[in-house]
């Protein structure tokens, strides 16, 4: 998981920085501005100044916030003049928007403020629905407004086009000032207070904030028009409240929680997608009658209040159903002000002491936590009183967070230290060692420290200090402290007197800083976080860090290898001693027995408890067989099938809500489509199983260590990842081994999509678009302790889906739309199909191994839109579906969708901060281990990027280089020879010029039309040959490309029923296919491979049926170690050249009359069409 960071500001106004995994506080860079507040989300912070003034902090990113104005150009045509700009009184403007309603020349857009500049200047848009217009960009139609077209025809009377202009803004890891735009005289109040929130609202689309302050006289200020091209936001809107308000929260979702001044608090209703500004106020009374509330905090489930005696309560019953919340709990403790951040947990500012505290033990399942602990590092600007600090804290004088008896049950966190409780135990045990301990009593908050104790027999005290942040003394219901001694006498034992008078007070403020302010609305905290903040060894007398610090891991390792020589040694020894009598036996025998359930090969097919058992023999010469047998009865006759372990080419979790299934497979099942299927009663038991069959058929094979650089990846609907390591003859073709041979075995962790190359980089995204770069390992997942797996480079790793279920409703004239049906209508709950009920309360996670993470919400997001409740309209089931409703509309769905979530292991390392829908790696080979490798991308809003700094040794690369575009892009692809192809959301299709090492990004797009009628969806590029999908299936190949036309000519089909198409460096094929037929029945997402590519057939001639279905994707762009062998010399010796001379000779590796022909064919093909234009955006 990437580092995310928590935001405060000190009493002097500046503002720090503390990373998850850091142990410092980092002060924020620019810090010329002094602030009072601040809110912060992940990708910015926003604060209100001394000077009463707002500022937003956006973070630095490889990614560029550009944002796209647009007008339009029209024309009118005359007998005289033919097109001109001579329009009509009733025309639209000769400059306009797209509706011709607002006037807009090019010379009335200016930059909104200073922190933005232009990119370029203007230029015309060449592109209609993917298909490219004549010179000029024009597009015409009868009259306005119409349908335009591309061409002109004999009633075209009117056209126009669309000129683009892209601004950038530029003030990044700088606090930029927030302009008005508004008159003088309705500018809003001096500011004081400001909260950041919204980026979580369901059904608002994503990377919109909503930025809600507070003015010196109570009134509430709603910023417009806030988003991720956008972060300034536009304009002021003032919301009308009850009373004056004095503090505003705003969390990540529609809660929305304010404090006022006579000591209530109001929630805001009615925050949705269509109105996020909300409908109306609730008051909410305080807890306690003459203890008003003072500061408000939110969250998604919590609501967290601190009154005007810092007394400290917690909201029970809040979600965004009941914003309102039910009571008020009292929690121990007194601060000054709180935080909710991300995953609702909480932060606060100490009242007495101002340190920074972090509540310890908040889950979905108990919100208002445990404890309080307090976050003791260091600034960055302390580092000069460090030496001071460390002679200290190596003294024994402070503590680092809580004071437990020995008796105590308390459970320990994720971050909490062993050092502490090391700590504890050694001072307590030696009270000689405690040179001074400073009260906690002078800290604890006000009807706590009754509850104080110690765990010591005598705790000496000292008057002089007024603050020890170091003591956890906010909250201290599970610190079971008894009374604390104090001692008179402490003259002989304070460390302060061999410092001069006054130098106690510079060193406390030194050393642990007063707070004003915290933030941790960007800061991501959960159980797989290992924070660095409360495990610094803090109150270690000199000899115990001596002594930790003597036993290294190094120490260790030698310690056990050294043992683990000796035992081999005699083990060496005794069995040299009865090396000459003969084995007693020839082989041995393993066995593993078990209770399954069995997947029935005939009907009705059904569920049956069978017996199974794994047999492996181990001969005298170390070789191994096994066989599993499955026992089942069948009409009282007990019956078995058996299965050889050198037979199964792959072992397959299956995707089953109800049950811990998996699947075997064989060449004989594989071509039937299927499998023998098992099922256990637990997980760990499915995993137990898989973990043993695994292991015996890589035994079997001996395929062991981490997979090759020319290794095959898959990938299943369920996110499992598989590799093969193909033979030598796969691509021969002469070869007699199919593809349904190749024995598959799985590699830990989960994804969506993989991407290799033949240098050994391999990158993955998740469901969730997280980018994942291979480590190098082998193992996690199922694969447990006792298989052979790597022990490093081994991560934790988590992904996050959407399940989809549809509500279904049929109009009639009394009730209109409700959900009565017809008799023969789908069910009112179901899935996309309609066939099967699915409801809100009987839908299950994918499998056992999820988790729901959200409550169902409605979901926008659907092809052909929605209205504003997220309806489609059709006339009946099914139907073509559209986000509006007309009088010919008898039925309406809505998509309903909850997120999930799984957390497992595998060789993959996180490569943040940009969320990637497609990745591309060149698949040719590289010289030297510090050879830039070619990765390209596309983030999830289109944008394209290639990554700088990919090497062997360090596969995540360093940063993002962004390559602009003129719309957003969906996929691409990095062929031999650095060709880029990539497709366009309008779904065509577009080629990267002058892409070379010294330019890794090229200068310019060429756009290619797609098919007629057909969009494309995705593109895979080979040495030479250009494949392409379409959203219907179809198979397309790219016809003469060559080194001197590498845009080729025309769209040539090939095949249907293709979902996914990898092709390899050496032009393999390999494809998803969808309804492959099978014994039972068709199957969906087989992986095939194409067979008969030469050459001069690029194409192929037929299909090879391998492993399926199931299947989501295929890589085959990693396997360029064997060259296919071809019946004639002049093709075998063409395509023996080395991957040195490919990057070279590029398209030229087939013989010179190739070349020549290839080019004879299409020369009256690229005479005919037009010259390709370039796009006319320069970047």
């Amino acid at each position: 998981m990437p580092s995310t960071i928590v935001w405060a500001s000190d009493i002097w106004g500046k503002v720090y920085t503390l990373s998850t995994d850091g142990q410092q506080w980092e002060l924020c860079k620019d810090g010329q501005v002094e602030f009072k507040r601040i809110s912060a989300a992940q990708e910015c912070c926003w604060g209100v100044a001394c000077n009463h003034q707002i500022y937003v902090y956006v973070h630095t990113s490889d990614l560029p916030i550009r944002y796209q104005e647009e007008t339009y150009e029209n024309q009118r045509w005359n007998p005289v003049d033919g097109f001109c700009e001579r329009l009509l009184p009733s025309d639209r403007w000769q400059w306009s928007d797209v509706t011709g309603l607002k006037h807009q020349p090019l010379d009335c857009f200016n930059l909104p403020s200073s922190h933005w500049e232009w990119e370029a200047d203007w230029y015309v848009d060449e592109n209609i629905g993917g298909e490219p217009t004549e010179k000029g960009g024009w597009t015409y139609a009868i009259d306005f407004p119409a349908t335009y077209t591309k061409d002109k025809k004999w009633n075209s009377c009117v056209r126009r086009r669309r000129w683009i202009r892209y601004r950038r803004y530029k003030s990044r890891n700088s606090w930029a000032k927030i302009p008005s735009h508004i008159e003088k005289d309705q500018l809003p109040d001096p500011f004081n207070d400001i909260s950041v929130g919204g980026w979580e609202i369901t059904d608002e689309p994503v990377g919109r904030l909503s930025i809600w302050t507070v003015s010196l006289q109570g009134k509430v200020w709603y910023r417009e028009d806030v988003r991720h091209d956008n972060p300034e936001g536009s304009s002021w809107s003032e919301i009308e409240t009850p009373s004056e308000v004095i503090q505003i929260s705003c969390g990540p979702d529609d809660l929305l929680w304010a404090a006022l001044w006579e000591g209530q608090a109001i929630v805001r209703k009615g925050i949705s997608r269509n109105n996020l500004k909300g409908t109306s106020w609730e008051i909410i009374e305080a807890p306690t009658p003459g203890d008003g509330i003072m500061h408000v905090s939110v969250g998604v489930h919590v609501v967290w209040a601190v009154t005007k005696e810092r007394k400290v309560w917690f909201r029970r019953g809040v979600n965004s159903h009941n914003p309102c919340g039910t009571s008020w709990i009292k929690m121990v403790g007194e601060l000054a002000m709180l935080s909710v951040g991300l995953n609702d947990q909480i932060w606060g500012i100490g009242y007495e002491d101002r340190a920074v505290y972090f509540r310890q033990g908040v889950t979905p399942s108990e919100l208002s936590g445990k404890m309080w602990k307090a976050i003791l590092v260091s600034r960055e600007s302390d580092r000069s009183n460090s030496g001071s600090v460390s002679s200290i804290n190596s003294a024994g004088c402070f503590f680092g967070d809580e004071v437990r008896g020995q008796t105590d049950s308390v459970i320990q966190s994720d971050v909490d230290s062993e050092a502490e409780q090391t700590q504890m135990q050694y001072l307590c045990s030696n009270p000689s060692d405690v040179k001074e301990i400073i009260s906690p009593s002078a800290d604890l908050p006000q009807g706590s420290q009754e509850e104080a104790g110690t765990s010591c027999d005598e705790v000496p005290t000292n008057s002089k200090m007024t603050r020890a942040p170091q003591w956890s003394s906010i909250d201290l219901v599970e610190a079971r402290i008894n009374a604390l001694q104090p001692i008179e006498d402490t003259s002989n034992l304070s460390v302060f007197e061999a410092f001069p008078e006054g130098t106690e007070e510079s060193f406390v403020e030194d050393a642990y800083p007063l707070w004003t302010w915290v933030s941790g609305g960007g800061c991501l905290v959960d159980s797989q976080n290992s924070l660095k903040w409360f495990t610094q060894q803090r109150g270690l007398t000199v000899s115990m860090q001596s002594m930790s610090l003597s036993i290294t891991p190094a120490n260790t390792a030698l310690w056990r290898k050294q043992i683990f020589d000796q035992l081999s040694e005699r083990t060496k020894r005794e069995l040299d001693s009865f090396r000459h009598y003969e084995a007693a036996v020839d082989q041995s025998v393993w066995v593993k027995t078990g209770t399954l359930q069995w997947w029935r090969d005939w009907k009705p097919h059904k569920w049956i408890d069978v017996r199974v058992a794994l047999e492996q023999v181990t001969a005298n010469d170390g070789t191994k067989d096994s066989i599993l047998f499955i026992y089942y009865t069948h009409y009282e006759e007990k019956k078995y099938l058996h299965l050889f372990l050198n037979e199964i080419t792959i072992l397959v979790p299956v995707l089953n809500e109800a049950k811990h299934s998996f699947a075997i497979y064989t060449p004989e099942k594989t071509k039937q489509r299927w499998p023998v299927r098992l099922a256990a009663a637990t997980e760990q038991e499915m995993h137990d199983w898989l973990s043993v069959l695994s292991r015996s058929c890589c035994e079997i094979r001996k395929v062991q260590g981490p997979p090759s650089h020319q290794a095959i990846w898959s990938i299943t609907c369920k996110g499992d990842i598989f590799v093969s390591e193909p033979s030598s003859d796969l691509e021969f073709l002469t070869s007699t081994r199919l593809c349904d041979q190749m024995f598959w075995h799985q590699i830990g962790g989960h994804l969506k999509l993989v991407e290799s190359g033949s240098c050994g980089v391999v990158w993955g995204i998740g469901h969730d678009l997280t980018a994942w770069a291979y480590t190098g390992g082998y193992g996690g997942g199922f694969m447990q302790a006792g298989m052979d797996r790597s022990t490093n480079n081994i991560f934790f790793q988590s992904d996050t889906k959407c399940v989809y279920i549809y509500e279904n409703q049929r109009w009639n004239p009394i009730t209109g739309y409700s959900s009565t049906g017809l008799l023969t209508d789908r069910y009112m709950w179901s899935d996309a199909s309609g066939l099967q009920e699915c409801t809100k309360t009987n839908m299950k996670t994918p499998s056992p191994q999820w988790s729901w993470v959200t409550d169902w919400f409605v979901d926008f997001n659907v092809l052909g839109g929605t209205d504003q409740e997220g309806w489609q309209y059709a006339a009946d089931f099914p139907a073509s579906y559209h986000g509006y409703k007309t009088i010919k509309d008898f039925v309406r769905r809505r998509r309903w969708a909850r997120k999930c979530k799984i957390v497992t292991s595998g060789p993959w390392l996180e490569v943040p901060p940009i969320l990637l829908r497609d990745v591309s790696i060149h698949p040719g080979r590289v010289t030297g281990n510090n050879e830039h490798i070619a990765v390209w991308a596309i983030s999830n809003k289109g944008d394209v990027l290639c990554r700088l700094g990919v090497t062997t040794q360090t596969p995540s690369g360093s940063s993002w280089l962004h390559v602009g575009t003129d719309q957003p892009f969906i996929s691409l692809s990095v062929g031999g020879c650095l060709q880029v192809w990539a497709i366009a959301r309008d779904g065509s299709a577009f080629y990267r010029g002058s892409v070379s090492s010294s330019q890794p990004a090229g200068d310019c797009w060429y756009h290619i039309p797609s098919p007629p009628k057909q969009k494309l969806q995705q593109v895979s590029v080979g040495q030479t040959a250009v494949f392409a999908v379409d959203e219907n299936g179809n198979l397309w190949f790219r016809v003469g490309v060559t080194p001197s036309y590498p845009q080729g000519s025309t769209w040539e089909h090939v095949s249907n029923n293709i979902r996914k198409v990898s092709v390899g460096p050496l032009d393999q094929i390999w494809v998803i296919a969808d309804k492959v037929q099978g014994s039972h029945s068709l199957s969906c997402g087989t992986v095939c491979h194409r067979i008969g590519v030469q050459p001069m057939a690029l194409k192929g001639q037929s299909w090879d049926y391998g492993i399926g279905g199931g299947w989501e994707h295929v890589t085959i762009r990693g396997n360029a170690g064997y060259c296919s062998i071809q019946p004639e010399a002049s093709s075998t010796k063409s395509m023996n050249i080395s991957a040195d001379d490919k990057s070279t000779k590029s398209m030229n590796i087939s013989a010179d009359d190739k070349s020549t022909k290839s080019m004879n064919i299409n020369a009256d093909e690229k005479k005919s069409e037009p010259a390709l234009e370039e796009s006319g955006n320069p970047s």
